[in-house]
């Protein structure tokens, strides 16, 4: 997901179903909204889309990334503290939760957040209160919270990592972003995207991509998504001279994986036993359903759906998989 002037870039029908579903959520009443997507392609950016065309534009939008803030400091930075609630603590503090009243608050990583945090957090969204660390009166916000995460939170209810309530509790509302491999043209839509950008800001003119180049981005798997592409090309723009973007400039390991020389050995250059049929066989059991569970949003009657499977029996094979 490209970021310039907070749009997102992309011809896809998926981006366009996406674009559609962002306008929906921002003009809507919901208040809790779940957005899943692999790293790298762009969860900010769609949780600022849905504050920028809602009634809460105006007011404050706060990012905060829960794998990035140590566990005993997220509360004191949510909620906020009292003089003296703890060492050190020398003096009141607003939260970010306080500061963005009538505004949005992002939660990246939701999934990192401790459980002891998800029950308070779960308890805000209940009541729309909260209680700054050491204080003895509640405090009352309205908030819009946008949480994300690149991982499938019914698998991490099952594992006992994140609370079941506050999961359903966030769940009402869940947009799914499209891995960049899904989207088809789109990464030669992106990549003239941000040549373009990138033009204007070294003062260069490079034309775009070649042929050869631009058969190898519409190949390669792109595991770090629009993320991987936009700093790919930066790259080359502050590294290479050219007018037009060669395999050449590109790192061998995407040039080796395209064509074909990080493969592993084709399956008859080595023996195979009925150990490796059925662990390849359950690998891709299991990926198939998590990607249709993460493309649900993961909700398993949907994610059964497109599978074309029934609700128990998808629910048989995640226990038997361990999703």
């Amino acid at each position: 997901m490209a970021v310039y002037k907070n749009e997102i870039i992309g011809d896809h029908p998926s981006i366009h179903n996406l674009r559609r579903l962002i306008s929906r959520v921002a003009t809507s009443p919901a208040q809790n909204v779940l957005i899943y997507g692999e790293t790298g392609t762009g969860k900010g950016l769609v949780a600022r889309m849905i504050h920028n065309r809602s009634a809460r534009a105006q007011k404050e939008f706060l990012d905060i990334n829960c794998a990035a803030i140590p566990a005993s400091l997220l509360e004191s930075e949510l909620f906020g503290h009292e003089r003296g609630a703890f060492t050190g603590a020398v003096e009141r503090k607003l939260g970010l939760i306080e500061a963005a009243n009538n505004g949005t608050v992002f939660l990246d990583e939701i999934r990192e957040m401790d459980l002891t945090l998800q029950a308070k957090l779960l308890s805000l969204l209940d009541t729309r209160q909260f209680r700054r660390v050491g204080a003895v009166k509640s405090t009352s916000v309205d908030v819009r919270f946008i949480a994300a995460t690149n991982k499938i939170l019914l698998s991490e209810v099952k594992d006992g990592k994140f609370r079941e309530d506050l999961y359903y509790r966030l769940q009402v509302v869940a947009l799914n972003i499209p891995a960049l491999r899904d989207r088809g043209n789109d990464v030669l839509t992106l990549s003239q995207h941000f040549i373009s950008r990138y033009n204007a800001i070294y003062k260069r003119s490079i034309r775009g991509l070649s042929d050869e180049t631009a058969d190898i981005f519409l190949r390669y798997n792109w595991p770090g998504n629009v993320r991987e592409l936009e700093n790919l090309l930066e790259r080359i723009f502050i590294l290479e001279d050219d007018d037009e973007i060669l395999p050449r400039h590109l790192p061998d390991r995407i040039v080796r994986t395209v064509r074909g020389g990080s493969q592993a050995p084709a399956p008859e250059a080595r023996s195979v036993g009925t150990d490796d049929f059925h662990s390849a066989t359950a690998d891709f059991q299991r990926k198939l359903i998590s990607r249709a569970l993460l493309e649900a949003g993961g909700n398993v009657q949907t994610a059964s759906s497109a599978l074309k499977i029934s609700r128990h029996a998808l629910r048989h094979q995640m226990a038997k998989l361990g999703l």
